[in-house]
């Protein structure tokens, strides 16, 4: 196996979501690790996209798991000054969209586990979890647990860009719409109707005072609260009678989702209604995990780099993986650059690549003992 090679052959399928079109490239990947010996399934959505889930070895012991996703962000309104789906190599990396995130990561782990067949057969082996339609919120993960029952695993590898080196979390994302309701009328008479976009500006104001009732988490920091969007009114002469508001909220453990839409809610008062975009719960691990350790000894044996308590900015799959999975040990560990995701000329350094599968590599090696 060739990762380079394969890492290129994943970029040549155009997966940008919206639309996505993942399924072929999920096809390609299920022929590939059929043929390699592992018992792969296509699990396809109601929309025509498809997620891939295979395994290897003898049933003994829980696997080693590992997830990425297929689909990648749009283009861009900045010209490429390579083609984003050619795969090209120039000083030592390897240009194209979704390259750092996630398709070199999702080559790495797949070709760590294929050239590893012959030792996974004979214990506990792995399950790769390859999902579609990430991006816009994690459907094709959502879908995934929703139509089948996952197995025990002893850990969950997400091949998120980390520049090989362990993250063991993520913050949660709740987006919320606030919509706002007036009274339409003339702009000259503003007494006669109810202004919308004044409903929407009151709330937004009580929110940027708002104090999340909890502590800063350790490695994550704070929660945070983030006005993303504001649309209001049709002309400039007429009292707008509709205001929509969208808000990104990002939390920690322990946090809870419920009860921060109910404070949302609260805040709102009369002034906007608020309904649910996105709810996704924050990831983390106890870095002082037995089975975490050895991921951040074998990770730091390849990189030379330190290892310590760490989360990422973005959110991944294992915020809907992890409790499919009976919330087991979940490390975030790839070799993209989180810089350098859904930038305009995206690249992964090739020898990062080939560092990655040393580490996946060795990883099923360690847990194969188990």
């Amino acid at each position: 196996m060739d990762v380079i090679k394969l890492t290129q052959r994943l970029l040549a399928f155009d997966t940008v979501n919206p639309p996505g079109n993942e399924t072929s490239c999920a096809a390609f990947l299920h022929d590939l690790l059929t043929a390699a010996g592992f018992e792969a399934q296509l699990y396809p959505m109601p929309d025509g996209r498809t997620n891939l889930v295979a395994y290897i070895g003898n049933g003994t012991g829980k696997p080693l798991a590992f997830t990425g996703h297929l689909d990648t962000v749009p283009l861009g309104n900045r010209p490429w000054n390579v083609s984003p789906f050619a795969g090209d190599i120039i000083d030592g990396r390897l240009y194209g969209r979704g390259s750092t995130d996630m398709k070199a990561g999702v080559a790495a782990f797949v070709c760590a586990a294929i050239l590893q067949v012959d030792r996974l057969k004979q214990g506990p082996g792995t399950l790769l979890l390859i999902t579609c339609g990430e991006e816009t919120g994690c459907d094709g993960a959502r879908h995934l647990v929703q139509s089948i029952t996952l197995p025990p695993v002893a850990g969950l590898i997400v091949a998120e860009p980390t520049l090989n080196r362990p993250a063991h979390g993520h913050k949660g994302v709740l987006w919320l719409k606030a919509t706002s309701r007036g009274v339409t009328a003339h702009g000259s008479m503003p007494e006669r109707g109810d202004n919308a976009i004044l409903k929407a500006a009151r709330f937004i104001a009580r929110l940027e005072k708002f104090g999340f009732d909890t502590p800063a988490h350790p490695v994550m920091g704070r929660p945070t609260v983030n006005v993303g969007t504001m649309h209001g009114g049709l002309n400039l002469n007429s009292v707008p009678d509709l205001a929509e508001t969208e808000i990104d909220l990002r939390s920690v453990p322990p946090m809870q989702h419920a009860k921060l839409k109910t404070q949302i809610e609260q805040l709102a008062k009369d002034d906007a209604e608020i309904t649910t975009l996105l709810d996704l719960p924050p990831v983390w691990t106890d870095p002082n995990m037995t089975i975490v350790k050895r991921i951040g000894d074998i990770s730091a044996a390849s990189t030379r780099a330190s290892v310590a308590p760490a989360s990422v900015s973005y959110f991944t799959d294992a915020a809907l993986l992890q409790p499919a999975l009976q919330n087991a040990p979940t490390v975030i560990l790839g070799p993209g650059d989180p810089a350098l995701a859904h930038q305009t000329d995206e690249y992964c350094v090739v020898k990062n690549i080939i560092q990655a599968v040393e580490i996946y590599r060795a990883l099923l090696n360690d847990f194969a003992k188990t």
